[in-house]
């Protein structure tokens, strides 16, 4: 990944038109342009309301069918549009927003003190290292994967932040979406899935009913 982006990790993003692409490739703070250290600004592109018509955030949340008590990291949770809702579906879990921005970093461990999520702890990670303080249930990508260099290599390494039956999440921009980041720097969800076998993935799920957004749910492949 390019340093200075903000973690993905992270996703692409004057006037009018500009502002609505940035609202739908809301979500990992960076893009290839474009510095996102004032937390407090993409904060209302991130978090806007019309965000949740197309992202349908408690539908993906509750697609992933989690318990109470699970572990959830969300790599390049930006300001944290999706780290906060995970933290009232697992009460008795733990989510962790990781993002290599700082700004991002400390917008989200305030906003959660703000909003008293008790459960939700930000994290600083490095471009090729989430650097999880303990491993997850579920790893949250969304509108970040690609923007991940070498990302065999990645989601190889990756595979040591999961628990054992875990799984990771990623949900990117169909090619054909008139949304999102320019048709170029998309990738489309058949070459996700190669990718991902490659790294020693399998594909547990497809999940088909975000508007402008695939959505894959892999497990590591049984040795």
């Amino acid at each position: 990944m390019k340093p200075g982006s903000s973690l993905v990790l992270a996703a692409i993003f004057s006037g009018i038109a500009v502002l609505l692409a940035q609202s739908a490739t809301a979500q990992s703070p960076a893009t290839h342009q474009h510095s996102f250290s004032g937390a407090e600004h993409w904060a209302h592109v991130f978090d806007d309301p019309s965000r949740d018509a197309w992202q349908k955030p408690h539908e993906v949340i509750q697609a992933l069918a989690l318990p109470s008590d699970a572990v959830v990291a969300d790599l390049g949770s930006g300001t944290g549009y999706f780290a906060m809702r995970f933290a009232t579906m697992v009460p008795k879990g733990r989510v962790y927003g990781v993002d290599i921005e700082p700004d991002m970093v400390k917008y989200l461990a305030e906003r959660a003190q703000r909003e008293k999520r008790s459960n939700v702890t930000a994290v600083a990670g490095a471009p090729d290292d989430p650097r999880l303080p303990e491993k997850a249930d579920l790893i949250l990508m969304v509108d970040v994967f690609h923007h991940i260099e070498d990302r065999e290599r990645y989601f190889r390494k990756l595979r040591g932040s999961l628990k054992p039956d875990g799984r990771i999440a990623i949900i990117d921009f169909r090619m054909e979406s008139p949304e999102g980041p320019p048709k170029a720097a998309r990738i489309a969800p058949e070459q996700v899935k190669v990718e991902l076998k490659r790294a020693g993935y399998t594909l547990d799920r497809e999940h088909g009913f975000l508007p402008n957004q695939y959505f894959l749910v892999f497990r590591p492949a049984k040795s």
